[in-house]
Formats: structure tokens, sequence, C-alpha cells
């Protein structure tokens, strides 16, 4: 039973790390699809609207059903809220991601994505969601974990370095229909993209602060989710209207722009979305946004399968930088969290003790106590069983309370 105890505990800590890296696995098969689809022409703003159409057809009956008695009312600030972070995510975010992702590559657009922790971090701080103690080791770990992220991802990015053969690179041959090698930078508008990039990270980074703000008022996370991408769904309806004037860039098919819309919408929106909101209800959007470089390393791997992809040298060192950054990073939240598990019970007890029910229960304890005592000394020559027996205890909830 201890061992079992001991399993059950292990697995509950871990939960947060599994969902967190299962969702960077689902990211990164997101981005080699969306590339494909956008190579053969499709139109990103209405893969946005269908991604989020689809999103929102999946998991709107769950939320109406699951939720239906713990839903709360919908105020008007809430409504904003929800408004803004609509287009943050759905029409800001994605819309500039997949526009960079179009004049970049999938691992080029993973590494300028790897900014994020840090944006997040930064901007946390700023919205006094998490402090930074300089002196504390943990508060070190991040900093400088977040540093050494951004610096792994930024050389992959500028140094190259000779390619690295893989024992699968020969045996790889890409379908002439995925486009252009992704590899070849030549007619690739590599400073549009890269601002694109950039822009798209800073809205994901205000999405996640904003979406932890607002999960404290609304708590209902699947409603939530489903309300994010229904109205982001609206709002880039309308930004396809304005940008595209030709009917036929609706048009899908049973191809591979229905497959990316739907995967897209399925495992990169609702789920994470709902994901994304659990674990940082727990853990806070910097524990969130600290997996994501992850994600390029998978998507390094995959796009050398599937587009042949090369990968180079600086790309490994870049790799294993992030890693360590990643792993700095996590190990000062780990710490935080254990500080502020540690602090609750004292806390707790200190609570007690200011508004007067932790004395009141420590005197009807001792009330107790003599009660007893004067029982035993009335009664000395009764038998063991006797004393052992129920002892009427006076009731502690008769006690008043202490006048001011």
């Amino acid at each position: 039973m201890a061992g079992k105890g001991y399993f059950s505990n292990f697995f509950h800590r871990c939960k947060p790390y599994i969902a967190m890296i299962s969702l960077q696995f689902g990211y990164a098969g997101m981005n080699i699809i969306t590339k494909v689809s956008l190579n053969r022409g499709m139109s990103h703003y209405v893969l946005v609207v269908y991604r989020h159409a689809f999103a929102t057809a999946v998991i709107a009956p769950f939320a109406l059903v699951l939720e239906r008695k713990v839903r709360p009312k919908i105020t008007f600030p809430i409504f904003m809220q929800i408004f803004v972070l609509g287009l943050l995510g759905p029409v800001i975010d994605q819309n500039f991601y997949y526009a960079g992702l179009k004049y970049t590559s999938p691992t080029f657009s993973c590494a300028m994505s790897n900014m994020l922790p840090a944006m997040t971090f930064v901007m946390a701080v700023l919205c006094r969601m998490e402090k930074v103690h300089i002196k504390k080791l943990r508060c070190q770990a991040k900093v400088v974990g977040t540093i050494v992220t951004v610096a792994g991802a930024m050389l992959m990015t500028l140094y190259k370095g000779h390619v690295v053969n893989m024992v699968w690179s020969k045996y790889v041959h890409p379908h002439k229909s995925y486009g252009n090698p992704t590899t070849d930078t030549s007619d690739k508008d590599w400073f549009k993209g890269s601002i694109l990039l950039i822009i798209a990270t800073f809205a994901w980074a205000s999405f996640f602060i904003l979406q932890a703000i607002t999960m404290r008022r609304y708590t209902a996370q699947l409603s939530l989710t489903s309300l994010v991408c229904f109205i982001g769904t609206l709002q880039s309806i309308a930004v396809t209207f304005v940008m595209e004037h030709k009917p036929s860039v609706w048009t899908i098919g049973w191809d591979m722009n229905l497959l990316a819309a739907a995967y897209a919408g399925i495992v990169s929106s609702s789920i994470s979305y709902y994901v994304q909101g659990l674990v940082m209800e727990k853990r806070g959007p910097v524990f969130v946004t600290a997996f994501s470089p992850l994600m390029m390393i998978i998507v390094a791997i995959m796009g050398s399968f599937i587009l042949a992809e090369k990968i180079y040298f600086g790309g490994v060192i870049g790799s294993i930088l992030i890693v360590v950054g990643l792993y700095s990073v996590l190990w000062g939240k780990y710490k935080e969290y254990q500080e502020k598990q540690t602090q609750a019970i004292p806390e707790a007890v200190k609570g007690g003790g200011e508004n007067g029910r932790t004395t009141m229960i420590k005197d009807d304890i001792e009330a107790n106590n003599i009660e007893v005592q004067k029982s035993e000394a009335q009664k000395p020559s009764l038998p063991v069983t006797v004393i052992s027996g129920p002892i009427p205890q006076p009731p502690m909830l008769d006690v008043e309370e202490p006048k001011p």
C-alpha cells in the first residue's frame, strides 16, 4: 500500500510536466502540417478561421454538459477580457505566426518563438504575477535559464555550421508537392518573417498573462476556452473579409488543407487552450511557456523526416543550450512551488490565531481536561471500565465569541 501511495503521489506531481510535454508534440505536428498546407497555397487567414471553427465545434459540447452547474455569469469586464483574448490568440498571434512561417521554415519559426518564456517572465514580473528576489538561488536560476534559452534559440538562427548527417537522412526522399526545401533561404524574406514572428510571440505572451488573470474570475476552463475560440472565429472571419477578396480562398476539400485546419483546431486550439489553463491555474504562466523550447527540437527532427530539412551543427549546440536553460527555469519554479507548499501550513495556523479561533479551541481542550480530572477525583472507587467509557464533553460550538 505504501508503494502504491508513493506511485500515486509521484504521478500526481508529474501530471503538469507530462501534459506540457505532450502539448509540445502536438504543436510540432501542427507546424509541419501547416507548413505543407501553406506551401500548397492556402491562405493563412482562412486557415485561422477554419482552425478555430473546428476548435469551437469540438470543445463547446463538453463545456455545455460538464460545466452547466458551475459556469459563472459573464459580466461586462469578463466579456471584454474574453474579447481581447480572442484578438491576442486566434487573430494576432495565429495570423502573424502563420505569415512568418510562410516566409521562413518550421524550425526557424519555432526558434523565434522560444523568446516566449523570456517575454512572459518579464511581463509576469511587470504585472506582479512573479516576484524576483535576485538574492535567492531559485530566482537566479529562472533569470539565467531564460537568458540561456533565448541564447540557444538565437544561436540556432544565426549560426548554422556544417550539416549533421543523421542515420535516416539518406533514406528520406521528400515528396515534390511539399514545396521547395525549407533550408534554401535564397528566395525567402527572413527579416520580414522574423518581425512577424516576434509580434506573434509578444501577442502569445500577452495571451498567457491575460488568460491567467481572467481565470481568477471566470473559473470554468472549458467554457472559457469555448468562448475564446468562438469569439476568435468571428473576429477572424471579419479580418479575412477585409484581407481576402476572392471567394475561392474559402474553398477546402478532402486534402492537406482540411487536415491542417482540423488538426490545428482540435489539438493546437481546443485541447491546448484547456490543458494550458489547467496547468496555469496551478503553476502559473511562466511554467507553461517554459516548455516551448522543446517544440523546436521536435520540429527539427520531424522536419528532417518529412520536409527533408537539414540539421546543422549550430542547431545541435543551440538545442543543448535550450534544454539546459529550460531545466534551469523549471528547477527555479519547482523550488518556488516547494516554498509555497511549506509556507501554506504555518500561515493557516497563524491566520487561525489572529481571529481568535485557535485560542478558543485551546481553551476548550483545557476545559475538557479539567472536567475529566474532576470526574476522576470525585469517583476514585469506580472501576477502570467505567472511567474509560465515553465522557460527555462540553459543546465547543456554544462558546460565545469574545466581544471586541
